[in-house]
């Protein structure tokens, strides 16, 4: 694979099956160059072999599709090129897409209720005068911000308090009603001085009267997430941090919403109202769904300890409580599970949901019911991204070694696959798949980890590349990264040290405190053995990289291991101190991870050791980076050239944390480019020669 090949990485989300169970919906995403941004639409899936799948809607960027529980309708989220996505419907046999919302902007996630008359949907709601709300007033012209939280701001997001995420419910209209139109000229004359005085949409947004009117429920200046109807339509659950001094700790919590109506027959809402289990502490609540027999509300939720904050290496467990309150009873191992859902907790069986779980470079789908009872449903060398029960079907979303995402039917207990949307980067790029490693590190530990071998006999140079966190896993799945440096002619080392997920708290809680010890001795190890077992590889010709966690752990290694003939230092976590008050989570993450004393802090910083630093290295950086902010890099830039070693700085104009994942299509492309060349200047390849050769 090579860098224009992006616009063949096909991601695909989670599945919405259809209430019969004969078909499901994905959206299949992609980057584009020529809109320099990602599309894609939404595709029909039979779960008949002998129909194939096909393009469903044309939209510019069409997701999260999801079938009414009637199975009449199918919703989703459509964005027109430049704007924010908007809730539309669609009759589910086929027709024409009509909009439903206008926010302004952008709508995240929605939900049906059990009737299929009503959505619930969550959408970022700005303070007036601000993101364009009142004309002529630009970002540069807004009010001054007062600042008092230590919680204002968010990667990818920016200020937060200003536009949190709200709760709205819509109801839906007919499908195949006549659609309305705007009003012209005399009908608009008079509706216009009808109006006077009334607030008009938002400039660009869709006429008045034309939309149904959404009804705010929450009003909070906090994030409301996750939502979704009780069994019964008569409450919606989601999750917040509404607690009293939530801004000093990461706690959130299930709250409730009744809905329904008065007397008259007006629709009427209460206010939010907590449901806490009276026996759990301080936790994390990530997601909440009652049972399809309304009988049991299950959560995930990671405990924090009793400051509130321990988040360090905390396994997500599952947890059921009786609907209609009382004790929480925790279902998964939290020493050995790490149960996520993808946005959203599926319900499997009458009262069992689907979760899915790390686990040792995978993700599973799980089956947990009410009792405790749980069973593993797909298993193996794969990622599954999402999964869904109905109509007697179990459909799921996945990637592997040879695919960035496809769809498959469970069938007593293999998967069936039912779509092929990687066939094109298969022909067109090819595909390396990687090999599965596990070596001893020197205290004789388990490293688990892989190598993407390059085509041709060797001696290939060696890249060891380390992934973010520190607590998330590199898998055994399709990773774009792997494969253009590979097709490159390099060797792509990836391990998953102490500190990472998938292996138990006890493995990723092992560096609480004591950063770049037993996570750097585990990656040069997993370095060492790869090197004795594979004799193609060449040990005098190794380069490290990585970016977040991965770019500190590649500075911290460089200022101790001089073996490697340059390193690319990327989005990195230099320097506890001044990522304290400069990163949206510097209030409490590196105080978790590496202590709060000065002495601590500087025992485990990277500024602190540069001047041991005799590797060449790229830095790498994105300006609107508010997780590891810009001034990480450009400090640690700074360092290097005052010392003498040779450095570079590549900074990413209107890019965030996410550039290497979901940054434009054309700095993704670019970012590849650079790396590549900056490799070629210091570990060049046939692939990939040294400038002077390419002339």
């Amino acid at each position: 694979m090579k860098s224009e090949h992006l616009p063949l990485l096909n991601s695909v989300s989670a599945p919405a099956l259809h209430p019969d169970g004969t078909r499901a919906v994905v959206s299949v995403i992609r980057p584009d160059f020529d809109a320099d941004a990602y599309v894609g639409q939404l595709w029909t899936v039979p779960l008949d072999p002998y129909r194939p799948a096909r393009r469903l809607t044309r939209g510019f960027r069409d997701t999260a599709p999801d079938f009414s529980p009637d199975g009449q309708v199918l919703a989703f989220l459509r964005a027109a090129a430049g704007g924010k996505p908007q809730l539309h419907i669609v009759e589910a046999a086929g027709g024409e897409p009509q909009p439903v919302t206008d926010a302004p902007l952008g709508v995240s996630a929605f939900a049906w209720s059990p009737d299929s008359r009503s959505l619930v949907y969550s959408a970022r709601t700005p303070e007036e005068g601000r993101y364009g709300s009142t004309e002529g007033v630009s970002a540069g012209g807004e009010d001054a911000r007062l600042i008092t939280d230590y919680q204002y701001r968010m990667n990818g997001v920016g200020y937060t308090a200003d536009k949190p995420v709200q709760l709205f419910l819509v109801d839906v209209p007919d499908p195949g009603a006549e659609p309305k139109v705007a009003p012209q000229g005399r009908a608009l004359k008079a509706r216009t001085a009808a109006l006077a005085g009334r607030p008009e949409p938002d400039a660009g947004g869709t006429p008045a009267g034309l939309l149904p009117t959404a009804r705010q429920l929450t009003s909070a200046a906090t994030d409301h997430t996750g939502a979704s109807f009780s069994t019964d339509g008569r409450s919606i659950y989601f999750t917040a941090a509404l607690h009293e001094g939530s801004d000093n700790d990461l706690a959130s919590g299930i709250y409730r919403i009744a809905v329904g109506q008065g007397s008259a027959g007006a629709k009427t809402e209460g206010e939010p109202e907590p449901v806490a289990p009276a026996n759990t502490g301080r936790q994390s609540v990530h997601a909440v769904r009652e049972s399809r027999d309304g009988q049991w509300l299950f959560f995930l939720a990671q405990d924090l300890g009793p400051s509130g904050q321990d988040f360090v290496a905390r396994n997500t467990a599952l947890y059921v409580m009786p609907a209609g309150g009382g004790d929480a009873t925790r279902l998964s191992d939290v020493e050995t599970m790490d149960l996520g859902c993808n946005g959203r907790l599926e319900p499997g069986g009458p009262d069992s949901v689907l979760p899915l779980n790390n686990a040792r470079g995978t993700v599973e789908l799980l089956e947990f019911q009410a009792s405790g009872k749980h069973e593993v449903l797909v298993r193996g060398e794969r990622v599954v991204t999402g999964g869904v029960a109905n109509g007697g079907s179990l459909v799921v979303s996945f990637a592997d070694a040879s695919t960035a995402g496809d769809v498959a039917v469970v069938d007593g207990g293999q998967l069936r696959v039912l779509t092929d949307f990687s066939a094109p980067l298969r022909s067109g790029a090819g595909i390396i798949e990687p090999l599965e490693l596990t070596v001893p590190s020197g205290d004789g530990y388990p490293v688990h980890g892989w190598l993407v071998k390059p085509p041709g006999q060797g001696p290939h140079p060696v890249l060891l590349n380390i992934h973010g966190g520190p607590f998330a896993q590199f898998t055994g799945a399709l990773f774009d990264e792997a494969q253009v440096y590979a097709a490159a002619g390099y060797a792509v080392l990836m391990c998953n040290p102490r500190g990472s997920a998938g292996y138990g708290q006890q493995h990723g809680r092992a560096i609480k405190e004591k950063m770049g010890t037993l996570d750097m001795e585990d990656v040069l190890a997993f370095l060492d053995g790869a090197l004795g077992k594979f004799e193609e590889l060449d040990a005098a010709a190794l380069g490290i990289m990585g970016g977040s966690y991965g770019g500190y752990l590649t500075a911290w290694t460089i200022s101790h291991d001089h073996r490697f003939k340059a390193a690319i230092v990327e989005r990195g976590f230099l320097d506890p101190v001044s990522f304290t008050g400069s990163s949206d989570i510097g209030w409490f993450f590196g105080g978790e991870y590496t202590g709060r004393s000065a002495e601590q802090m500087a025992s485990q910083s990277p500024m602190a050791r540069v001047e041991q630093v005799r590797t060449p290295s790229l830095i790498i950086h994105s300006e609107e980076d508010l997780r590891c902010p810009v001034e990480q890099g450009q400090r640690y830039f700074t360092a290097l050239k005052q010392l003498g070693v040779e450095a570079a700085f590549l900074v990413f104009p209107g890019e965030n944390h996410e550039l290497s994942r979901t940054g434009t299509p054309h700095h993704r492309k670019q970012r590849f480019d650079q790396i590549l060349q900056w490799w070629s200047s210091h570990l060049p390849t046939a692939a990939n020669p040294a400038p002077a050769a390419r002339g």
